[in-house]
């Protein structure tokens, strides 16, 4: 149905899943940066964690002139179960063919992101998943300053994505098929580091086509209270490699291969095989660690990363 809308040259509906949590100060020009997509066929599911500032009242005034929908939320403190909870839920409220987009509460979309999204993914195979993302403009809470995110220079990928996202959830817009598996598994995990690195594993491992763009598509509001923030500053660099050597990478991949064994089943024969060898590797002395992780090829975008990926797997923080 939505590949004969396609050819027919008519918009697909787009159900973007917006989760909220005391988001008042940016939330307006979010949701007035969405309002002036030029692709018009959307709604938004916004679920709000328990939100104690303006953030409620601020979507239901949207609310009374645009299609928006307020749910509450799981109410466990973190973005990835909200979004979690939406994926869960979205089918109650969305048609079987929609698209599904992905929206934080404090960026600036800009005017053709969706269209963007739709362009590049409209010509994969009926049933072929297809996911797009793409770089942001970084900048700083007033909006006054801008850089590009980091790029994604090497092929995307299950080998890639088993050991870094590259996908920035905040640009990431699901086709049809996408949209189908991602519902379904939603309700065989019980736990994610972040949404979206779960996201481009489980569309990559089922086979699915990944479009990042080189171009930003929105704002990237950088405050003193983003629970993930953008990670190409020399001080996030820091921080990444305090984060490898106490063991946060061994557990975060602990809780992906956990998620991602739930839903083995939608995997490629290739790709299972895949994550139970990285299963096998987590669990591996240091030789088998070390030619393990030379069989499978695994790799991330630059090389200082791959680097640290190897010197993660020699330390142990695999």
């Amino acid at each position: 149905m939505a590949r004969d809308a396609l050819r027919a040259g008519t918009e697909p509906h787009i159900g973007i899943l917006l989760a909220v949590y005391n988001g008042g100060s940016h939330l307006r020009g979010q949701l007035d940066s969405i309002a002036g997509q030029d692709h018009s066929d959307w709604q938004i599911l916004a679920s709000d964690d328990g939100s104690s500032d303006g953030s409620l009242s601020e979507l239901d005034r949207f609310a009374g002139t645009h299609r928006l929908t307020r749910l509450d939320g799981p109410r466990r403190g973190n973005s990835a179960d909200n979004f979690l909870a939406l994926m869960r839920r979205c089918g109650d409220h969305l048609p079987s063919d929609a698209w599904i987009a992905f929206s934080d509460q404090d960026d600036i979309w800009l005017p053709d992101k969706l269209s963007r999204g739709v362009a590049a993914l409209r010509d994969l195979p009926d049933g072929q998943p297809g996911l797009y993302c793409s770089r942001t403009w970084i900048t700083d809470e007033t909006l006054s300053t801008r850089r590009k995110s980091m790029p994604r220079p090497r092929p995307t990928g299950f080998r890639n994505a088993l050991v870094q996202n590259i996908a920035s959830g905040n640009t990431i817009l699901l086709n049809p098929a996408a949209a189908r598996l991602v519902r379904a598994a939603a309700d065989e995990v019980t736990q994610v580091v972040v949404h979206d690195w779960w996201l481009y594993q489980i569309v990559t491992g089922a086979g699915g086509w990944i479009a990042h763009d080189d171009a930003p598509s929105l704002l990237y509001r950088q405050h003193g209270v983003n629970q993930i923030g953008a990670n190409d500053t020399t001080l996030a660099r820091i921080r990444r490699v305090r984060q490898l050597l106490r063991g946060d990478f061994r557990e975060w991949n602990r809780i992906n291969i956990a998620a991602l064994g739930a839903s083995a089943h939608r995997l490629t024969p290739q790709n299972r095989a895949r994550l139970d060898a990285f299963a096998e590797l987590h669990e591996a002395g240091l030789w088998g660690r070390l030619s393990g992780l030379a069989r499978m090829r695994l790799y991330r975008q630059s090389r200082a990363s791959t680097i640290a990926l190897w010197v993660s797997a020699l330390l142990g923080r695999l």
